[in-house]
């Protein structure tokens, strides 16, 4: 065999297809466990949609807004509502985790809906007498009607740190 022949000798086509599908198994491996821990993190995650989009600056945790809502169980069951009452005023750093950091992405005149998870909702000491069940995860519709920048201050509080 003269070594122009060695040198164009065809190569083991089965080794690259196998090596083609390990590559590919791993890929899919690397997939498969992204997708199952961004799972996990989702569910330890205030998920906020916007519906309608506001304007101006974003809500600030020292901010005051006055909002109308629902606020749902995972199974449609209404537990509070501002309907019939008007817009309620709210204190962003006084209100549960997971409302606070929802409030914190949203702007006036903005309409959104939330999923608030157990955790950063009541956890495991939802209010006596309420519908919520320990560790419940919570929906809210959300329309921000005004904002009062700096609303703790004014009021002599500080905010809560959550």
């Amino acid at each position: 065999m003269s070594v122009a022949e060695a040198a164009h000798r065809p190569a083991n086509s089965g080794r690259a297809v196998r090596l083609w599908l390990g590559f590919l198994l791993l890929v899919a491996a690397g997939l498969g466990l992204a997708f199952w821990g961004s799972s996990k993190v989702r569910a330890q995650t205030v998920q906020v949609e916007t519906v309608q989009a506001g304007s101006g600056p974003v809500i600030k945790p020292e901010d005051g807004v006055l909002i109308e809502y629902e606020g749902r169980l995972t199974d449609g069951t209404v537990f509070d509502s501002s309907a019939g009452r008007g817009p309620t005023p709210m204190l962003v750093g006084q209100v549960i985790p997971g409302f606070a950091q929802a409030l914190t992405r949203m702007q006036k005149g903005g309409k959104y809906k939330v999923r608030i998870p157990g955790k950063l909702a009541y956890g495991d000491s939802p209010p006596p007498g309420s519908p919520i069940q320990p560790n419940a995860d919570l929906d809210f519709d959300i329309h921000v009607v005004q904002v009062v920048p700096n609303a703790a201050a004014m009021m002599g509080g500080q905010p809560q740190v959550n």
